[in-house]
């Protein structure tokens, strides 16, 4: 590995240690459904949003809480102290299409139908409100 490839990878790394999140992979529902449930929390404080999560109607919402919890523990893992009521928000959260399954459904007259059964990867990032007003100016 060259000098100049070896400094970009040690800058990424370190950037990587000041991000905190989570991502859940291949959760078999449309992605256009879980960006409906990704956009009611994005930029909110992670307990007011668990609380909506939970309170959701959606099946993705429970989904999206079960990745938040996560992001949450992962936080606390590397500051090694628990997360207190209003220091934690949703910096990132996005919903990226996972690679689709195809099927085909019988049709009249000896023709198929095709289904697509679609898949989605979620990736949210936690930060404090500090760190999101140095990323801002």
């Amino acid at each position: 590995m060259g000098v100049r490839k070896r400094n970009s990878a040690e800058k990424i790394k370190e950037a990587k240690k000041t991000l905190y999140g989570a991502k859940l992979r291949n959760i078999p529902s449309s992605p256009r459904k879980m960006r409906y449930v990704a956009d009611m929390v994005r930029g909110m404080e992670v307990f007011k949003a668990l609380g909506v999560l939970k309170f959701s109607n959606k099946e993705a919402a429970a989904k999206v809480e079960k990745l938040l919890r996560s992001a949450i523990a992962n936080w606390e893992q590397k500051n090694e102290r628990k997360a207190e009521n209003g220091e934690l928000y949703i910096n990132t959260i996005f919903v990226d299409p996972a690679p689709m399954l195809k099927r085909l459904r019988t049709a009249p007259q000896g023709r198929g139908y095709r289904i697509r059964k679609r898949s989605n990867h979620v990736t949210l990032f936690i930060g404090t409100k500090d760190n999101n007003a140095k990323k801002e100016a």
